[in-house]
């Protein structure tokens, strides 16, 4: 790119990251309306019902997974934004690890959940269509996360270029919030 190209597109009304962010975080609103449109439907079809085999221990667990898999992700991004490389790619693998031990949860709760309430019942239905598409956005991140880990390791980040990296954090940070919502709606009502 030439020095005048340079300077039409710093004083351009929008520059490319602007123009992704806009778009991203369009993204994640429209995937945040997807859940509540889900979570309605848990209180229009079930009201504030939860059967009493419904594992807290387990949600509760899971949910604290989840949790702490957004401060590593959260510190992955703060690392590479310094320039910190290392840390950058421990805490992103260390995110990797725990969307993978929630995976496991959830498919150890799915093993329980059909025999006290499967999907053909209303309450199985909305459970698994809650946490089905929940774990469907955990294990999409987990693949993102660990291309971000891969590029990560070939030097594709630095702390000037770091968009992807932020992106796919937020994106996690946001199925982590959703599903602090669905925590509450199914374990908690």
């Amino acid at each position: 790119m030439s020095a005048s190209t340079h300077e039409q597109a710093a004083h351009g009304r929008y520059d490319q990251v602007t123009i992704d962010r806009t778009g991203f975080w369009l993204f994640l609103f429209s995937e945040s309306m997807l859940f509540l449109g889900l979570l309605a439907s848990r209180f229009y079809l079930q009201g504030t019902f939860r059967p009493e085999e419904l594992s807290q221990t387990l949600g509760l667990a899971i949910t604290m997974v989840l949790l702490v898999s957004s401060v590593t992700a959260y510190r992955a991004e703060t690392a590479i934004a310094h320039g910190d490389q290392t840390a950058f790619l421990n805490n992103t693998l260390a995110t990797i690890g725990l969307g993978v031990v929630f995976l496991g949860g959830v498919g150890y709760e799915w093993s329980q959940a059909f025999q006290h309430f499967p999907p053909n019942t209303g309450f199985g239905t909305v459970f698994f269509s809650l946490t089905g598409l929940h774990a469907l956005h955990v294990l999409s991140g987990v693949v993102l996360l660990g291309l971000l880990y891969r590029n990560g390791r070939l030097g594709k980040y630095s702390a000037e270029d770091h968009w992807s990296p932020e992106a796919i954090v937020k994106y996690w940070h946001m199925v982590d919030v959703v599903w602090v919502f669905v925590y509450m709606a199914l374990y908690l009502v």
